[in-house]
């Protein structure tokens, strides 16, 4: 998040020229003041003039680069985003929830366009991932037991930090609060000074990793306060977003609805190790709906209570990373934002994958693999590749565990957008399930010849535990065996200096003290014909909803209509994602014409082809831009009963194609077996001047 070279310049320009209008004002001043001639003050007036259009030529240089305008063409990003979300409303891809009791924030249907292109985007998610990377595909429930999200680390710390208004008690994201502060200082206020708006940048780049007590600071610094009221608002504290419940009538086991779907293929990974042939790697998939109680939801599909995630987790051995399908995808070169970038102030850049698997900037080539391959499944999708860059986490935003992690983020009209989250998370999660369940999560790799290795061995002494923890022996037996090495060799060196060492039990939820006489530690050569092992995971982690808005936002656009007195919405989608494939139309209520349009209709259907006939008696004009706001690549016209003609949405090119291959050739544009140019060069062109727009 720190500042492009051009804003810095800009600024300081700025900064600039505001100093000289201020001193030549003041000479215009004391000129007038002190009776000067009247072709000195005209003189003086003019050279004050200059300099003021001087820095408005520098305003609005300013203001494009910051709002970044040429993204969203002349309109500005809110009036952009208004456009957008008013014609999606209008056209029912998706709207508020529970609408006619004033719904509730963070909760939105889908209509059925906008249930259409979900679908598409999901089947084509399984296509691209599950089908092809051959993944092992689960359906998990939406309620958790507690004690699995005890085990997962989110009942202690999937929190986020909120503050509440004093007066009235309204909640808000206390960072949000914070980002919108810099954000709106730094759009608005072109007069800011170069050090200042480097200052806010920082903020930006570091808000995630502020402690409550940072975070607070600065809002008192700034002297933010609730926005609807502006009253004073409350110290931040943790606020968790997992929506509690209770299983059963009982009420006796609580639960949580999940807040990712990961957990249940971590719970799985022993069935699913044994499904796959006790063979690594393997990648489990699941596609469903998670639940985070938003503090205060906003941006659309952005931020929401109930979503749709598609994760995968892929197993692999800690200590061979590599995938034979690297090579498929090393050549791709797209925007990359590693964290040397980030921290020394510099842009995303164009580099190719294979390059920064090989210098270490990503750390293993599995990781380096998903990360191109969810570079082609967007892009195919319709994400701008311009508006597209893969962004690493920096050192203080990832978990202890994890070896390294990038966001796919996407650039839409609230800024950049994290969209995707792939991480090497280590065998953080297996291991974790393992000590909390007391079932060995490994994975195990036969020798072809036994080999002589030293390994630790650990022995709980019983008695002595079962004197110091009573009931609990069981449970910190169990979690001293499921030690790995490391661990096991500090807890090891500890012992022998002070005699006793502090151990976190995650299944009793506290830290007891293991004294020297509790456990045996040591290392042993043994003659083995297997190596047993805690896999590592790497988790691409998809947010649908969001992917889905900003192929809405990368998809639209507007033009003007035939009679130039209006502008018209149309959304470029793909044929991939697009919502219905193609319309029929018949040129004029005709019932011969109906007939050709009803046989269309049940051939477009055999060939599986989604379309929807129109035979109101509404100008061919309107109708075709009222699909072209809903996205349809193609109509299909009928204005005669041997031939139609097809339209392509945004050439609004037309050829004319008899009716008994319009579907194969709708087919063959549809599910990209050819391009448009490629059917068009095989049939005549229809002179469209008199019925188009």
């Amino acid at each position: 998040m720190a500042m492009d070279a051009s804003e810095e310049t800009l600024r300081r320009a700025m900064s600039d020229k505001q100093a000289a209008v201020d001193a030549q004002g003041n000479t215009v001043r004391d000129l007038k003041a002190s009776g000067a001639a009247k072709a000195d003050i005209d003189a003086a007036v003019e050279a004050l003039n200059a300099l003021k259009l001087e820095k408005s030529s520098i305003e609005k240089q300013l203001q494009a680069t910051i709002t970044g305008g040429s993204d969203v063409g002349t309109l500005s990003r809110d009036a952009f985003r208004q456009a957008v979300g008013n014609t999606l409303e209008r056209r029912l891809f998706y709207i508020p929830s529970f609408k006619i009791y004033r719904g509730v924030a963070g909760l939105y249907d889908y209509g059925p366009p906008g249930c259409a292109v979900k679908a598409n985007v999901l089947a084509f998610w399984r296509q691209h991932f599950v089908l092809e990377e051959n993944m092992l595909e689960v359906d998990c429930p939406c309620v958790t037991p507690e004690v699995v999200l005890k085990a997962s680390g989110h009942v202690e710390k999937f929190t986020d930090l909120m503050v509440k208004d004093e007066k009235t008690g309204t909640c808000y994201r206390a960072d949000h609060l914070l980002k919108d502060f810099c954000k709106e200082k730094l759009e608005k206020d072109l007069n800011m000074d170069a050090e200042k708006a480097a200052e806010l940048k920082q903020i930006l780049a570091i808000l995630d990793d502020l402690s409550a007590e940072e975070l607070g600071a600065k809002i008192k610094k700034y002297g933010i306060v609730a926005p609807d009221t502006k009253n004073p608002l409350s110290d931040p504290y943790p606020f968790n977003l997992m929506f509690q419940t209770s299983i059963g009538p009982s009420g006796l086991i609580p639960g949580y609805m999940r807040p990712e779907t990961a957990q249940g293929i971590f719970v799985n990974f022993k069935d699913l190790y044994y499904f796959n042939g006790n063979k690594l790697p393997f990648a489990a998939a699941q596609i469903g709906q998670a639940f985070r109680n938003e503090i205060s939801p906003r941006q659309g599909l952005l931020r929401v209570r109930e979503f749709t995630l598609a994760e995968i987790e892929h197993f692999v051995d800690p200590e061979d990373k590599s995938h034979p399908k690297f090579g498929d995808i090393a050549h791709l070169e797209f925007l990359m934002f590693p964290r040397t970038e980030q921290t020394s102030g510099q842009s995303a850049k164009r580099m190719c994958l294979g390059d920064a698997v090989y210098e270490g900037i990503v750390n293993n080539q599995t990781l380096g693999y998903f990360i191109g391959r969810v570079y082609l499944f967007l892009t195919q999708l319709g994400i701008d590749k311009e508006r597209l860059r893969f962004r690493q986490h920096l050192a203080n935003e990832m978990a202890h565990y994890a070896a390294d992690c990038w966001d796919a983020e996407i650039e839409c009209s609230y800024g950049w957008i994290e969209c995707v989250g792939i991480a090497d998370r280590s065998a953080y999660d297996l291991r974790a399930h393992s000590e909390k369940s007391g079932v060995p999560l490994v994975a195990h790799e036969k020798f072809s010849e036994p080999k002589e290795v030293e390994k630790v061995v650990i022995a709980p002494v019983k008695k002595e535990l079962g004197l110091a923890f009573k009931g609990n022996q069981k449970n910190v037996v169990e979690a001293l065996e499921v030690m790995d090495e490391k661990e096991a060799m500090e807890m090891k060196s500890i012992l022998e200096s002070k005699g006793e060492v502090e151990f976190h039990v995650c299944t009793l939820g506290k830290v007891v003290t293991i004294k020297k006489s509790m456990v045996t530690i040591s290392k042993e050569k043994k003659k083995e014909h297997q190596r047993t092992f805690t896999p590592s995971v790497i988790e691409p982690s998809f947010g649908i909803g969001r992917i889905i808005y900003c192929l809405f936002e990368h998809s639209f656009y507007t033009r003007p209509s035939k009679a130039g007195d209006e502008q018209l919405n149309v959304f470029r989608f793909p044929s991939l994602v697009a919502p219905i494939k193609c319309t029929v139309f018949p040129l004029v209520q005709n019932q011969q014409y109906e007939e050709v349009a009803k046989q269309i209709s049940l051939s477009l259907t055999a060939a599986g082809i989604s379309h929807k006939i129109d035979i109101t008696g509404t100008s061919i004009g309107k109708r075709y831009a009222r699909t072209d706001e809903l996205g349809v690549p193609l109509a299909i016209t009928v204005d005669s009963t041997s031939s139609v003609t097809i339209r392509e949405r945004d050439s609004k090119d037309q050829i004319r194609v008899s009716v008994e291959a319009v579907a194969s050739v709708v087919k063959e544009v549809t599910d990209g077996s050819s391009t448009w140019t490629d059917v068009s060069w095989r049939f005549p062109a229809h002179s469209h001047v008199s019925i188009d727009e």
